[in-house]
């Protein structure tokens, strides 16, 4: 079975196709039209499952377009899911959150799982070894950090950031490399350890979001990086639906 996966974001639109659950082929946009998916289409016929995930009001069009063409599915907080979510709030809770951990629960089943996405935002989430989602954490991501520097300051200049800053920096740019890089890496580091104790040390990490790879090897925690964890799991949840 083939399947298409569109998460559609404030500035991007990630889409992908799949052959039941292994990852063919994923595409960036930075809009997405009916025409762009009927391209798609045109190159996987065997398309005829998808699923929707999207921060802001889908087009009506592509809506119709999709109904057409495909059997799919746009998903929220009613939509069922391979695992409990024990969260107070689940109208407010991130597509991608959600996705993310769900994947982070299929790889490691029946452990206490957390997932750290890192993208704009840094999010932590925890599944335990029942399946049971539990909740987490958000704090600025990368570029944020260094985004808030520069704008809440009269001086501090907005660097781009680097993968191997110094402890010590001896300029200005590389003290910011330094504080924004090696201070994230302590509070991702510090928090799993937090996670660990929680845990009793029964615990797997799983990290993804465009800025996983600035954490591979840096983190004295063993973790495992899945970049696509998010487009991963919304496949997840699409087959669980499709079941």
């Amino acid at each position: 079975m083939q399947n298409m996966v569109i998460d559609i974001g404030n500035t991007l639109t990630k889409l992908a196709v799949f052959q039941n659950d292994k990852l063919v082929e994923s595409y960036s946009f930075k809009g997405i039209s009916k025409e762009t998916i009927a391209g798609i289409q045109k190159k996987y016929p065997g398309l005829k499952k998808c699923l929707i995930s999207s921060v802001v009001d889908v087009s009506p069009d592509i809506k119709r377009f999709l109904d057409e063409t495909m059997n799919y599915f746009q998903l929220d907080e009613t939509t069922p899911l391979p695992l409990k979510v024990n969260y107070k709030t689940p109208e407010t809770l991130g597509n991608d959150r959600i996705a993310a951990v769900v994947m982070g629960n299929a790889l490691y089943p029946d452990e206490n799982v957390l997932v750290v996405e890192a993208g704009t935002a840094i999010t932590y989430d925890f599944v335990d070894g029942q399946g049971i989602y539990h909740g987490g954490g958000i704090s600025p991501g990368i570029d944020m950090r260094f985004r808030a520097l520069n704008s809440f300051t009269h001086k501090l200049p907005l660097i781009e950031k680097a993968k191997s800053p110094g402890l010590i920096g001896n300029s200005t740019t590389d003290s910011i490399l330094s504080g924004v890089m090696n201070g994230v890496i302590a509070e991702v580091d510090g928090i799993i350890d937090n996670y660990r104790n929680y845990t009793d040390n029964q615990l797997k990490v799983v990290i993804g979001g465009g800025d996983c790879f600035y954490f591979d090897r840096k983190l004295k925690n063993n973790i495992f990086v899945l970049q696509n964890i998010v487009i991963e799991g919304l496949n997840k949840i699409l087959l669980y639906n499709f079941e």
